[in-house]
């Protein structure tokens, strides 16, 4: 946490992440060119975000391309504020992406686990049900299998789709269909790639999903941060999040 206070301090760094809300995916060159200070400096003030696991970034080509990870704050709203507020992750999905490319939300968190635990998180229903709005996840993980997302609480099933790479304990691939609303289902296919590194005593997680059409529905990837928020707690603490909304199905 003392790493996220320390990177929100500066007002430099909190107008390069309000850059980054407002259009997510943006090269160096874009974001220099938006404040009256010098390259090195940006970088440097860019480099703090990252460390502190606000800003991640991706290759895209010759490009590098920096995203918002809203998870180290969702974490520190699950700690204190939402003790006595509403959740905003309506807020956090809001973002925008301006990228000719299709839309890509890229999320990372440190949970203090190892590879195995975390996979069996991932990809055993009861636990899944845990941290993820309640609903479980039932599929037999082989590569091209199928899963379906429910939960007895949803009037019907709330999600579906292909394991495209299952690689256990490292990395997990799948198409995902969204069913929970008439408005998600309009949206089509998009993808999501679960990504385990373990670092220590603990495992970087990275969520990258992706293959989103440009202004696609926030409903689609604004709860990566309540989910991945849960995973954290119940791997690391044994108990489920009591944040309003976070067992929605449960």
């Amino acid at each position: 946490m003392d790493a996220v206070f320390k990177a929100l301090a500066d007002p430099t760094r909190r107008s390069l992440l309000d850059e980054l809300f407002r259009e997510d995916g943006q090269t160096l060159s874009a974001l220099e060119a938006r404040f009256d200070i010098t390259r090195f400096a940006v970088m440097k003030h860019l480099k703090q975000l990252e460390e502190a696991g606000l800003v991640v970034t991706r290759r895209r080509g010759r490009e590098k391309l920096h995203f918002l990870n809203p998870v180290p704050i969702r974490l520190v709203h699950d700690r204190w504020v939402s003790k006595y507020a509403e959740p905003w992750a309506a807020a956090l999905s809001g973002l925008k992406s301006r990228l000719e490319s299709p839309m890509q939300k890229v999320f990372e968190i440190y949970i203090r686990t190892t590879p195995e635990r975390l996979w069996e998180a991932i990809t055993d229903p009861e636990i899944r049900s845990k941290y993820n709005f309640g609903a479980r996840v039932t599929s037999d993980w082989t590569p091209g299998s199928r899963y379906e997302m429910s939960s007895p609480g949803a009037p019907g099933p709330l999600g579906e789709g292909e394991n495209l790479e299952v690689d256990p304990p490292r990395r997990l691939v799948q198409s995902m269909v969204a069913l929970w609303s008439d408005e998600v289902k309009s949206e089509g296919t998009s993808r999501v790639t679960w990504e385990i590194e373990p670092v220590g005593d603990s495992c970087r997680l990275t969520v990258t999903h992706d293959q989103l059409r440009e202004g696609a529905n926030d409903e689609l990837y604004g709860g990566w941060p309540m989910i991945l928020s849960g995973l954290k707690t119940w791997l690391e603490t044994g108990q489920k999040l009591t944040t309003p909304g976070s067992l929605l199905y449960g």
